[in-house]
């Protein structure tokens, strides 16, 4: 009997340490803290039995689809189309197979068509009336810029008189990448008072600056005349038209791209078939592979967050 009940002591007071280490423990997972200033009772390399309770995988994660990553490729095979078609002309201008008289009535009507949409859109969106000072601005404007060109279209052409022709292909070609490489693409929702970002206007700068090293191999003053204003219509003003057809119904963007990119080809396809063919693969993969090689991609993100992440700051209007 008396062997039974030490036997019983001794399982309760085993029972009793039990319950009070278990308590302790679990106070002391309580008081734990992720801190570093603070000492506490607890190895540098404790793990929370909550350390991964609020593991999270790909927060943000939004999935895409295939059409909207086409329509927003658009503005991108736009923009190169309007490099190739900008490269036929000049090739033709310097070979002496195209008129500059006649580039220079088709840059003129570009200009009257594209500012009667300009205008189009305005008045569909309500605000016709409240930009008649910016139309007077626009029309003075474009009028200081036609007379600029033609006054400074002999010292153009001697511009770089004393450079090679290998250098300025080289310095073009790069100067148009940088152009595409810095383009705005974003769509037109923007505020009356907005700001050009930096890299808008460097792009333009670049495609503007290959313009005029071109122009400068030219042979007579009317054509680099007739080319850099070719080349303010495409790289100054139809960005800005391009930005207002972003906000159109998707059939209007895909059929102006389709437009532009078949017209780069058809265009380019007399000087070089191997030339269009390299354009018309670089614009469908821009078009229509691209999209779905990250549409295929987004398969791979695999973004892991959690309590160990570094604090986001949140700004609170």
């Amino acid at each position: 009997m008396n062997v039974a009940l030490v036997k019983t002591l001794t399982a309760t007071s085993s029972s009793t340490t039990t319950d009070a280490s278990t308590r302790l423990v679990v106070m002391s997972e309580d008081h734990w803290e992720r801190v570093l200033w603070k000492q506490q009772s607890f190895p540098d390399n404790y793990v929370p039995p909550s350390f991964l309770s609020s593991l999270t995988k790909n927060p943000n994660f939004r999935p895409y689809t295939y059409w909207p990553l086409m329509l927003g490729a658009c503005a991108i095979t736009q923009h190169l189309s309007t490099i190739f078609i900008f490269l036929s002309v000049f090739v033709r201008l310097l070979d002496c197979t195209f008129d500059p008289r006649l580039l220079v009535f088709i840059s003129a009507a570009m200009f009257v068509a594209g500012y009667a949409l300009w205008e189009l859109l305005e008045c569909t969106q309500g605000g016709w009336l409240a930009s008649s000072d910016r139309r007077a601005k626009a029309v003075k404007a474009s009028i200081l810029v036609f007379l600029a060109l033609m006054a400074l279209a002999p010292v153009l052409r001697t511009l770089t008189a004393a450079t090679s022709s290998d250098s300025i292909w080289a310095l073009s070609a790069c100067l148009l990448i940088l152009n595409a490489a810095l383009a705005d693409y974003s769509s037109a929702a923007r505020g009356v008072g907005a700001r050009e970002r930096l890299t808008s206007v460097l792009s333009i700068n670049a495609a503007i600056s290959a313009a005029v090293v071109l122009a400068s191999r030219l042979q007579d003053d009317l054509s680099v005349f007739a080319l850099v204003l070719f080349a303010v219509q495409l790289f100054a003003l139809f960005p800005l038209l391009r930005y207002r057809l972003q906000d159109a119904p998707s059939s209007i963007q895909l059929g102006s791209t389709l437009t532009l990119a078949a017209f780069s080809v058809v265009i380019a396809a007399p000087l070089s078939a191997t030339v269009a063919s390299l354009f018309a693969t670089a614009l469908g993969s821009t078009t229509f592979l691209a999209p779905a090689v990250l549409l295929w991609a987004q398969q791979y993100k695999n973004e892991i967050r959690g309590p160990w992440d570094a604090a986001t700051p949140r700004v609170h209007s």
